[in-house]
């Protein structure tokens, strides 16, 4: 098989993780890219042959991190508004419900892609080395065993844990059944 044949096993994911990817690297300037011009991206590869209905999908929805899975689990693309992606980022906040893959395996890329996988990889370690997951998990050792998404949702309900108790010096002494009652009088 040559290099240039095309490729039909390719899923719309890593479809729409090759295009993003390619706009991200082609266009180191900008941070974000239209659904549509990673469509287009996606239609001017042509990996598969024709531009699959399931891409546009995938680059809106199934993919995207910071969505609720419907029913993609998919981590690859974060939406920075609604009509703009990127690749996900460590610092990226991911919805609960993600838990599916934040790269593509390497059998599942066409051999001439594989550099730009790598790459994505090494895009994706830079960002984490630069900038903390969470201030809060810089001082403990995160959990090894967590992506570092999962880790990024730790440190997130790590911060909301070290909330508790804030404030309370202005409801010191002050009894909360009394307080609703008070905030109630002359309801209908």
């Amino acid at each position: 098989m040559s290099g240039d044949s095309v490729i039909t096993e390719v899923s719309c994911a890593v479809e729409v993780f090759l295009a993003t990817a390619l706009l991200h690297k082609e266009q180191p300037g900008r941070s974000e890219f239209t659904i549509q011009e990673i469509v287009n991206r996606a239609a001017r590869e042509n990996i598969t042959g024709e531009l699959r209905s399931g891409v546009s999908v995938h680059t809106s929805q199934h993919c995207v991190a910071n969505k609720g899975p419907n029913p993609g689990k998919h981590r690859m693309l974060f939406a920075t508004g609604k009509h703009t992606r990127r690749l996900l980022l460590p610092a990226d906040e991911v919805h609960p419900g993600r838990t599916g893959k934040i790269f593509p395996d390497a059998g599942e890329v066409p051999e001439k892609y594989l550099p730009l996988l790598q790459w994505a990889r090494q895009r994706f370690e830079a960002a984490r080395k630069e900038a903390p997951i969470c201030a809060s998990t810089q001082n403990s050792a995160p959990d090894q065993s967590a992506t570092p998404v999962e880790q990024t949702a730790q440190g997130w309900l790590e911060g909301l844990l070290e909330m508790e108790g804030l404030g309370r010096e202005y409801w010191k002494g002050v009894d909360p059944d009394e307080f609703v009652r008070k905030l109630r009088e002359g309801w209908a």
